[in-house]
């Protein structure tokens, strides 16, 4: 994509047979400004006649619904279809949502940060991640980014910037390159939305960049010129981690 070339919506559908969750998303929808709801069904069939006719970038798709479940609702979309992030409220069905051509997985209750790492991740997937300047060393990472609630408001934080992560109680600190950022989440929410294999939890209060890792030693890591501990319970995964990554 040129880098002053108008970018158009994504437009994207809903599919829920709770009215209270099409409800949310719709209101998600309306505060991320690149979307643009063009349908919301609570009857899978209703959704599946209109799709047809009425091709979106991205469908936001319930799993379990009466009559038609969301699983079989993916096949009988037109090919090559709508990308599809699958929400629900049971978990079990992530191993069968990922069988599928599914860019995500949001599992109910969804909160507004992880629908918008959704909603970026659909939009770097179709070509329309925002234009940014990579480090040379890192071109696959280019346009990664989170989005943690920071002051009030949501922050984006590019993946390849952030270092380590800090849990203090309830709150996280993620140390980054442009300065340290404290935001109420928990580390189990927090890895859900990083990119997988690239982040290694070597503490109960610690998790680390890989990319940024520049030393182990038996007891201790040392990430962007800071020592950090590795607790016990979390030596094996994290060594057997980095032999599986190359990097021992």
């Amino acid at each position: 994509m040129e880098p002053n070339a108008p970018r158009r919506p994504l437009t994207c559908a809903i599919v829920d047979d709770e009215h209270l969750a099409l409800n949310v998303l719709a209101e998600y929808c309306g505060q991320v400004p690149f979307l643009e709801l063009k349908g919301q069904f609570s009857d899978a069939l209703a959704a599946v006649a209109f799709l047809q006719d009425n091709p979106v970038d991205v469908v936001f798709l319930d799993i379990q619904m009466p009559r038609l479940m969301g699983l079989q609702l993916a096949q009988l979309l037109p090919q090559p279809g709508p990308r599809i992030i699958f929400t629900t409220a049971h978990p079990d069905y992530a191993v069968q949502s990922y069988e599928l051509p599914a860019l995500d997985y949001l599992l109910k209750p969804i909160s507004f940060e992880r629908f918008v790492q959704a909603a970026h991740r659909a939009r770097a997937a179709l070509g329309q991640s925002a234009v940014t300047i990579a480090p040379a060393e890192a071109p696959a990472e280019a346009g990664e980014a989170l989005f943690v609630r920071h002051d009030n408001r949501l922050r984006r934080v590019p993946v390849a910037d952030i270092f380590y992560v800090e849990g203090q109680k309830e709150y996280l600190m993620l140390y980054t390159g442009g300065g340290k950022i404290l935001t109420l989440q928990s580390f189990r929410k927090l890895e859900e939305l990083l990119p997988p294999g690239r982040f290694a939890r070597i503490h109960k209060s610690y998790l680390i960049s890989l990319r940024h890792l520049e030393y182990v030693e038996r007891t201790r890591v040392q990430v962007h010129g800071t020592s950090l501990p590795i607790g016990e319970t979390y030596r094996d995964a994290f060594m057997e981690m980095l032999r599986y990554h190359g990097k021992m």
